[in-house]
């Protein structure tokens, strides 16, 4: 079962599903496990593990220095594969996706990426710096191996190139709720809703909305509007603040 089903089989049970974020190797490994395990046992659906990479222009001032630390504390590509592959056999119920930048892709090589990904049971791939113009190798392996190469609406998107980057993706579209980069609070206003509905007319794959949600709040308004809400920068602070152990009763509150 691909990404995009299994999302839909979960949805006929949810109202709305839950995608969290981790910077792999921050602030070390074995507190991401522990992160993920929280995470998973409180009903996560999916979850990024962002493989560190030294500018990451999509990412906020918390992402950006969980990245630089990372590095700083000498994580690299194989060894975050190694673990992705352990994580993905320990919790097989959630979707785990690749998320990183281009560059890391490209001196790893397109065709090998994507075939490790594949034998490591990953669902696919958000590339924020690739758009689909420029990625037809990555989308076709991808296509090829039943990974997901994940597209993105932005509020800037006219109604014509959603319908053109909808069609270039699989497993479910990242719409991003508002210009400039992830941690910053986004207002949950009728400019997001018609942008939200314009997202939903443009493709009949799930909507992921993410870019500042942080609470059951967020959570709530999104139901009916979009299918799964992520949550990134929130747990970064959580853990930075409260350590891993925090992390299962604030899944659980976004929820409940």
């Amino acid at each position: 079962m691909n990404i995009q089903q299994n999302l839909q089989k979960r949805l006929k049970k949810k109202p709305i599903l839950l995608m969290t974020h981790l910077v792999l190797g921050y602030p070390s490994l074995e507190v991401n496990r522990e992160v993920i395990r929280q995470m998973a046992e409180n009903g996560v659906d999916c979850i990024e593990l962002q493989i560190p990479f030294s500018e990451p222009m999509a990412d906020g001032p918390v992402i950006l220095k969980a990245n630089q630390d990372a590095l700083a504390a000498g994580i690299r590509v194989e060894e975050s594969l190694v673990f992705a592959k352990e994580v993905v056999e320990e919790f097989p119920h959630v979707n785990f996706l690749f998320m990183t930048y281009y560059n890391v892709v490209y001196r790893y090589g397109m065709n090998a990426f994507i075939q490790r990904a594949a034998d490591i049971g990953m669902k696919g791939f958000i590339v924020p710096d690739l758009p689909p113009e420029e990625g037809e190798e990555y989308l076709r392996l991808s296509k090829e191996k039943d990974l997901a190469a994940v597209m993105f609406f932005t509020p800037t998107s006219t109604d014509e190139r959603m319908a053109e980057v909808a069609g270039q993706g699989e497993g479910f579209v990242y719409c991003v709720a508002r210009k400039g980069v992830t941690g910053k609070q986004t207002a949950m206003d009728d400019n997001l809703a018609d942008y939200l509905g314009r997202c939903r007319q443009a493709t009949d794959l799930p909507l992921a909305v993410g870019f500042g949600i942080s609470s059951r709040e967020d959570v709530a308004l999104l139901e009916g509007k979009a299918d799964m809400a992520v949550i990134g920068t929130a747990t970064i602070k959580l853990v930075d603040e409260k350590g891993p152990e925090a992390v299962g009763p604030f899944i659980r509150s976004l929820t409940a």
